[in-house]
């Protein structure tokens, strides 16, 4: 049998590993972490167990839940056109483009070159979400665009993985039920809640979110959807909440990242076979490159149609060509269903994964804005817009 804690230690002693290196590099933590995956299950024999999936998965969620938490109701409001106009173009056109490269060119059936589009339109909200809260951008105006950005964007994967492949059975129809019963009724009830039961040692208002999550997520699990895509409404729906809420963010983020989402970034690195890398790397190349280019096709020209600053129309283009978490979820899900063999399963991860890395390093290095707060933020920008347009 293996040793529980020792297989805990070297997980976690891969984790330090990684941090040690961001800080001596500069490099984002995550990104890190999903390296010392790749290393770690090719040169170190590391593998998963049931509990570490279990943890894995939790951090997945926990990470979207969050993510979900930093859209700013009033930021997608007031920033609507701006947020949706990005999230759909950034979608759309990398899902026709994969899909179509991966049926035409590659000869892989249709429902494996809708996994594929599906697979690398998706951003990464896991990456972008912790990449902001260790710059700090999340609490400026553009981070909060990009954050919004990403919402409706991974939203278009969630409806299109449901509207393609989901089972419209019992079930799907008490999780859809379920869930919006508890999205309408979440942000009223929450603030009743913590006002009542909140600030204790038990820490019950931390255990009333692990419910909704975990229960919200076993009835998407029983759908055959996966558990982590109502996380993300869940936390948009206590947006608010939480924006009032900065302890209580605190405390959950601080929980997610020490111990949790490192089991995520590094079982994400550990699913990258460096072998059928190689074999399949002319495949991965293109499919990367399409990715990308599809994204910065759609998403470059708006954010310069809605005035933003070179740097940041970068920024957020470069942002938005990440992926990661929706990533291998639709993968694994197209796998686990039949609809795609191990090799183009390997090849989708490992792009999913490369698109994590590569965009986020560009952006990271070369086109970062600077840390402005959002009223400063939104009244530089609104002195590049013409008067005229400030309505808008």
């Amino acid at each position: 049998m293996e040793n529980t804690w020792l297989v805990a230690a070297e997980w976690l002693g891969l984790a330090l590993v990684s941090g040690l290196l961001a800080g001596w590099t500069g490099v984002s933590i995550s990104l890190l972490e999903i390296a010392v995956g790749v290393l770690g299950g090719n040169f170190l024999g590391l593998h998963t167990t049931p509990w570490i999936d279990f943890l894995a998965g939790v951090g997945s969620i926990l990470l979207t839940f969050l993510a979900g938490a930093e859209v700013d109701p009033e930021v997608l409001r007031t920033k609507f056109k701006e947020s949706m106009s990005i999230g759909v173009i950034a979608f759309l056109l990398p899902f026709a483009g994969v899909l179509l490269y991966a049926y035409n060119a590659l000869h892989w059936t249709l429902q494996a070159a809708e996994i594929a589009g599906i697979a690398l339109s998706t951003t990464s909200v896991a990456v972008v979400y912790a990449v902001m809260v260790e710059t700090g951008l999340n609490e400026s105006e553009i981070g909060k665009i990009i954050l919004a950005a990403c919402f409706v964007n991974d939203l278009g994967t969630v409806v299109a993985l449901g509207i393609l492949f989901a089972n419209f059975n019992l079930w799907m129809l008490l999780f859809a039920i379920v869930t919006a019963v508890v999205l309408a009724v979440m942000p009223r009830f929450t603030r009743w809640y913590v006002a009542h039961y909140g600030n204790r040692v038990s820490q019950m208002e931390v255990k009333y979110f692990f419910f909704l999550l975990f229960f919200l997520g076993g009835l998407a699990s029983m759908a055959n959807s996966e558990a982590v895509l109502p996380a993300y409404l869940i936390g948009l729906a206590v947006a608010g909440f939480f924006l009032q809420e900065k302890n209580m963010a605190l405390r959950m983020r601080t929980m997610a990242f020490a111990f949790l989402t490192p089991f995520y970034f590094l079982k994400a690195g550990l699913f990258v076979s460096l072998p059928a890398v190689v074999a399949s790397a002319g495949i991965i190349i293109i499919a990367l490159l399409i990715k990308i280019a599809t994204k910065f096709i759609g998403v470059w020209p708006i954010t310069r149609f809605f005035k933003f600053e070179p740097r940041e129309g970068m920024y957020t283009t470069l942002l938005m060509s990440t992926g990661l978490t929706f990533g291998t979820i639709s993968s694994l899900f197209g796998l686990n269903h039949g609809y795609i063999n191990q090799t183009q399963y390997t090849i989708l991860v490992t792009v999913v994964i490369l698109s994590a890395v590569v965009p986020t390093l560009i952006a990271q290095a070369f086109f970062r804005p600077d840390r402005v707060p959002a009223p400063q933020q939104e009244k530089r920008r609104h002195a590049l817009i013409p008067q005229k347009e400030e309505g808008n």
